[in-house]
């Protein structure tokens, strides 16, 4: 565990490094900032406009940030050739798997802090501007912590998406695993409609296959919950305990996979 720790620190320390990734957090915040100056177009909304927005930024920018760093973590080791000097340590090959993963999981969640409280502080500012009265019709307070339900599972969606990078980087170029992690991405918020597939075709062996994808694929949609957050609408606990579990089971798979890809690839 030391070993991976310290893996994971390193891949922290180069992450923050990265340009590319304050320029993606920078941009989220001022995203953010200037969705309070959009809610003011719309007379009676801007609590709810600003919360859409501001979540939708959260997970937008999130999962650039969990793509374009994870696509990389062991693909510049490769590129380097410094993966030679890396196994030549006392490092074991599934140490280095997990460590790289954890490095970027903890980038992640302090960049998504970072946006959170970016948020948080403009409705803080926005509650400050309405009467009582005013934010007494409103469906849920300017500043609700009930928001965090949201954006934790914002968050272990982008672990997710964060396994599937390194999952494809393992054993692909940056540019296909991009391509194959963007692509799940998209069919797995789509997945809901897989499962009603006979409803658009008319083979049924088609509507079959669809429907069986649709419990291998990943199902992304699952873990949205901004418009129940946004509109006070309830979230059951057993249902954030439930997409918590298949979230965790998923990036176990994942990380299995990149783990056995990895410990059979030949260097030399």
């Amino acid at each position: 565990m030391a070993v991976i720790g310290h893996i994971a620190l390193n891949v922290f320390k180069e992450s923050v490094r990265d340009r590319v990734l304050y320029s993606l957090v920078a941009f989220a915040t001022l995203l953010i900032g200037a969705s309070y100056l959009i809610g003011q177009l719309t007379a009676g909304q801007d609590v709810k406009i600003i919360k859409d927005l501001g979540l939708a930024a959260i997970a937008t920018f999130g999962l650039f940030i969990a793509v374009f760093i994870g696509i990389g973590l062991v693909w510049k080791e490769v590129e380097r050739r410094s993966i030679y000097s890396l196994l030549a340590k006392p490092i074991r090959r599934h140490e280095l798997v997990l460590g790289k993963y954890a490095g970027l999981a903890l980038t992640l969640l302090v960049n998504v802090a970072m946006m959170t409280i970016a948020l948080y502080l403009v409705l803080a500012y926005l509650n400050t501007q309405f009467s009582d009265n005013a934010r007494a019709v409103w469906p849920a307070p300017a500043v609700d912590v009930g928001m965090l339900r949201a954006i934790g599972l914002i968050f272990l969606e982008l672990l997710v998406v964060t396994a599937f990078a390194l999952f494809f980087s393992t054993f692909s170029s940056p540019f296909l695993s991009a391509a194959l992690t963007f692509s799940l991405w998209i069919i797995g918020e789509f997945n809901p409609e897989l499962r009603n597939f006979e409803a658009v075709v008319e083979s049924p062996a088609a509507a079959y296959l669809a429907r069986g994808l649709s419990y291998v694929l990943p199902n992304f949609a699952a873990f949205d919950i901004k418009t129940q957050v946004v509109y006070a609408l309830p979230v059951p606990s057993s249902y954030l305990l439930t997409t918590s579990a298949y979230g965790a089971v998923y990036i176990a798979l994942l990380l299995t996979g990149a783990v056995a890809i990895f410990e059979r690839r030949d260097f030399k």
